[in-house]
């Protein structure tokens, strides 16, 4: 599972025209479900994401995380984030989890945002067509992995 964070002072998606979601400041995620992704990475990802510390203090240094800003997320379910672009130049998805495990695992992600604490948490549509707008606060943006962050 790999999510990028990016650091906003405000982010929306909007679908046919319509916002969908909304956040000020904190975190526009965008979520990439491979297959074989699990609740457990799952768990593990929104911890990290949510004790991160890259948000400035009093002093502008980036110790604070989204917790202690109270600060907000909108998650975007991000396929493409599973690109494997190794061979030609065209990428492959084929590691990314079928549309209905990978919408369950984001769900589940968004609903441990919560569950931990974050004070709002608002979504796009999984599947659709979305514009996403932010206001990059920084910039600060983070790539996690779980294959990467919860390897031995």
């Amino acid at each position: 599972m790999k999510a990028l964070l990016q650091r906003v002072t405000s982010s929306s998606v909007t679908v046919d025209g319509v916002v969908l979601g909304e956040v000020a400041q904190g975190y526009m995620i965008l979520l990439g479900v491979k297959q074989g992704d699990t609740k457990a990475q799952a768990d593990y990802l929104v911890k990290k994401v949510t004790e991160l510390r890259v948000f400035t203090d009093e002093n502008d240094k980036l110790n604070l995380s989204l917790l202690d800003i109270k600060g907000e997320a909108l998650v975007i379910s991000q396929f493409t984030l599973c690109a494997d672009c190794k061979k030609g130049r065209r990428p492959s998805f084929i590691s990314a989890e079928k549309p209905d495990e990978a919408n369950s695992l984001y769900k589940y992600f968004c609903e441990k945002l919560t569950e931990l604490g974050v004070s709002k948490v608002a979504r796009g549509e999984f599947g659709a067509d979305m514009k996403v707008s932010l206001t990059n606060d920084g910039p600060v943006t983070i790539m996690l992995d779980t294959e990467e962050l919860m390897s031995k």
